[in-house]
């Protein structure tokens, strides 16, 4: 952009009064003369010729360097740039959404279509509010043109060529707080927020969990058809959900019981099913189990194998022949060869442990439990019959009462002839029918399980017998077990001549302590030992089996285990060493 210089003293004498060397395009010095300290303006650096707007292309900017400000030319009026070593302009907090700003140090004479021309290349202005005392406010149209406006604080403004004050003026630019500006940076935000509020919404919507399908009122109609699904494997949890609404709602009257104690009744009815499903259920897990641990034994075996190719190979026949390389390999590999089996095997002996517990759980719940559950189906059975007498008596009441409303009802109407109510009736009186030989059936069935019931109840009285005999043998039995401890007070004398087991009773005790304590090779204490017998006979005495086993010092010996304050004594099987001795 070039300086258009039409009168070169007009231009000197200007440059003078603002306290600038006046130069030439071309940079010389148009006045050999000239006097800084008679300028006007003081704090100006003196014009050069690489400086912008004369013409000349300035040199490039370094990065590191401040942008300097350039002159401003316009038609009317000439902008001159604030010395740079001054400190920016002092500006008041910004307020929300501002876009308008305040404009000091006009000069007199300054129009507002100067003002027009200067603020114009900032943005688009909207509105300009000029007042008597050299200040006017200018409202834009974006928030962004304010900051350029702010760019022009400070500079000094001279209108043409003229070198009166009046037409001189340093403007100061800063932030303007305007009630429209607040109310539409208001509006923004309130938009920006239903903005917001709408995109929650919709992603709350989005990630809500369907809701579901209504449930349909009640008509007989709707019953029906529920009955229908009640009775379908696929369509029951559906229906079952209408049943539950519909008794919640408190559908349930005098006229619709039947229909609801029906849909009960076949709900009921789906109850065997899911038990089957179950069943089916655990034999497939048992099934998987068994699978399982076969798979288990198999990958067991190879890896015995593998283990025994390694400790084949680290024989000396083999070994000689390999590297130090290829012996430390095979050695690393038979290392952790054996430790996996070893977890395979514990894994697989743990399976093993779990079934034999289980085992010997049910064999001794299932001899306690075999007359308890069969008594109990009995009585379920029997219970089950009433109930199902009860409904079917119920039913019966129902189709009548139906059938009574029904002759009523065609009483009133005086319709005899519709045929409509005629086939209902013979419907009715086909199902009552019906429902009679079901009755009677359910009758016969009733009193076959109160003959069953009656016949269990001898059973069990005999059974009690039978039971009170037992215990007075097994009273007998431990006198005499008492007699012959006292017996074994003697002196040794007279007990060595005769057998140590003086009864068939302390055979068994003495066979099934032998067994106990072969299973624990560690031996056991005499507590632990009567813990084990009590849950056989809860009349056995600790005494009495201590003494028993200190008769028998060659199939029973106590030793003394544990250091200082757990010492404990234990008894240990030696039945096969004594039988050597012996």
């Amino acid at each position: 952009m070039t300086l258009p210089v039409s009168d070169p003293n007009a231009w000197a004498t200007a440059m003078n009064n603002l306290g600038m060397a006046p130069l030439g395009i071309a940079g010389q010095p148009i006045l050999p003369d000239f006097d800084p300290a008679l300028g006007m303006m003081t704090g100006i650096p003196p014009i050069t010729p690489m400086m912008p707007g004369l013409g000349i292309v300035p040199p490039p900017i370094p990065p590191d360097m401040p942008v300097v400000k350039e002159i401003i030319h316009c038609k009317s009026c000439t902008l001159f740039p604030p010395n740079p070593n001054l400190p920016p302009p002092a500006t008041r907090e910004r307020p929300p959404g501002c876009k308008t700003v305040f404009v000091g140090g006009l000069p007199e004479n300054g129009t507002e279509q100067i003002i027009v021309e200067v603020f114009e290349q900032c943005g688009e202005i909207i509105a300009i509010r000029k007042s008597k005392k050299n200040f006017c406010h200018i409202r834009f149209a974006e928030e962004y043109m304010v900051d350029k406006a702010l760019y022009l604080s400070g500079y000094r403004i001279r209108l043409g060529s003229s070198t009166d004050k009046k037409d001189t003026g340093r403007l100061h630019v800063d932030f303007a707080q305007a009630r429209d500006d607040l109310y539409e940076w208001e509006c923004k935000q309130r938009m920006l927020a239903r903005e917001e509020r709408h995109r929650r919404r919709m992603e709350e919507e989005r990630l809500r969990p369907p809701s579901p399908p209504p449930v349909v009122h009640y008509s007989d109609h709707e019953c029906s058809i529920v009955a229908e699904k009640l009775k379908d494997d696929s369509k029951f949890s559906e229906a079952v959900q209408t049943l539950l609404t519909w008794i919640e709602r408190g559908e349930v009257n005098r006229r619709s019981a039947n229909h609801f104690y029906s849909m009960i009744q076949s709900a009921n009815s789906h109850v065997r099913r899911l038990l089957n499903e179950k069943a089916a259920h655990e034999k497939e897990m048992e099934e998987a189990k068994e699978k399982f641990k076969q798979a288990l034994s198999g990958i067991l075996i190879q890896f015995e194998q593998i283990v025994a190719v390694y400790h084949s190979a680290s024989k000396q026949k083999a070994w000689d022949h390999f590297t130090k390389a290829q012996r430390k390999n095979i050695s690393v590999w038979c290392k952790q060869a054996e430790e996996i089996r070893n977890i395979h095997n514990d894994e697989l002996m743990g399976i093993r442990r779990e079934e034999e517990m289980e085992m010997s759980d049910d064999e001794i719940e299932e001899t306690t439990e075999t007359k308890e559950t069969e008594e109990s189906a009995l009585v379920s059975q029997a219970e089950a019959l009433k109930e199902e007498n009860d409904s079917l008596r119920w039913q019966l009441d129902a189709y009548r009462n139906e059938v009574e409303l029904l002759k009523q009802e065609q009483g009133k109407a005086h319709r005899e002839d519709d045929p409509n109510k005629e086939q209902q009736l013979k419907l009715l009186q086909q199902a009552l029918q019906g429902m009679q030989q079901h009755l009677l059936k359910v009758q016969e069935e009733y009193k076959k399980k109160e003959a069953e019931l009656e016949k269990l109840k001898d059973d069990k009285l005999q059974v009690e017998k039978m039971l009170e005999n037992l215990q007075d043998k097994q009273e007998n039995c431990a006198s005499r077990l008492c007699a012959s401890s006292q017996e074994s007070d003697q002196p040794p004398e007279k007990t060595v001549l005769g057998s140590p087991i003086k009864s068939e009773r302390e055979a068994l005790l003495v066979g099934i302590i032998s067994t106990f304590l072969h299973v624990h090779p560690f031996g056991a204490s005499i507590e632990y030992i009567c813990s084990y017998l009590h849950r056989l006979d809860n009349k056995i005495c600790t005494s009495d089996v201590e003494c028993l086993m200190s008769r028998l010092q060659h199939t029973f010996r106590q030793e003394m285990t544990g250091v200082g304050a757990s010492l404990e004594k234990r008894w240990k099987f030696c039945g096969f060493e004594g039988l050597k001795l012996t």
